[in-house]
């Protein structure tokens, strides 16, 4: 199913092996717990990706995520987490840490649901080796419509340099562009500068 003007969600039967799956989850509706899905917006809007790097918006998606996990030889997840930490601290781990934080202090049903995705995916033998979680702390999660918090939002940049950083290192750099005012991501009214920007 594709959203218009933007990326396809999450499809079994619509996925191919990729290099590398960057993938954002998240609750746009409440506040903070768009972090993810708000990162995959903007990296879909400002860059060039190499040849085998897919960019998902996950949303809440949960269990149906795991074809597109399963297909992935390398995995980056971007979310709001609660790593206990200042709001707004960006924070970067990787491998069997991954799941350990999708589990810590849960703040939302789907990252439960994220955890049940990468034990699925373990369980087909096809769980990504390689794994990355660029996560934020959150401020606010309990403003249903709200938009990200400054300092949450400020981070969605220095996230996605993260992002193209890793990747850089597995050999599928990708390059900025400016944005161009079509390339959005979600439609409906929810892309950042509809719906935040208010």
């Amino acid at each position: 199913m594709n959203i218009p003007g933007g990326l396809p969600l999450a499809r079994e039967e619509d996925e191919e092996d990729c290099a590398a799956l960057v993938l954002g989850i998240g609750n746009l509706l409440w506040a903070d717990e768009g972090f993810g899905v708000r990162c995959v917006e903007e990296m879909h809007a400002t860059c060039d990706l190499a040849p085998g790097v897919r960019l998902l918006d996950g949303g809440t998606q949960g269990l149906y995520l795991v074809g597109a996990i399963a297909r992935a030889a390398r995995l980056i997840v971007f979310d709001a987490i609660d790593y206990g930490e200042a709001p707004g601290t960006l924070k970067v781990v990787f491998g069997e840490e991954v799941a350990g934080f999708m589990g810590c202090r849960k703040m939302s049903l789907h990252q439960t649901g994220f955890q049940d995705v990468l034990a699925a995916a373990d369980l087909l033998g096809r769980r990504p080796p390689v794994m990355a979680l660029i996560g934020v702390q959150a401020e606010a999660l309990d403003d249903w419509g709200g938009p990200l918090r400054p300092v949450v939002r400020a981070q969605v940049g220095p996230a996605i340099a993260q992002a193209c950083a890793l990747l850089a290192e597995w050999g599928l750099a990708c390059r900025p562009r400016p944005a161009a005012p079509a390339a959005g991501l979600l439609g409906f009214g929810l892309s950042s500068s509809a719906y935040e920007q208010r």
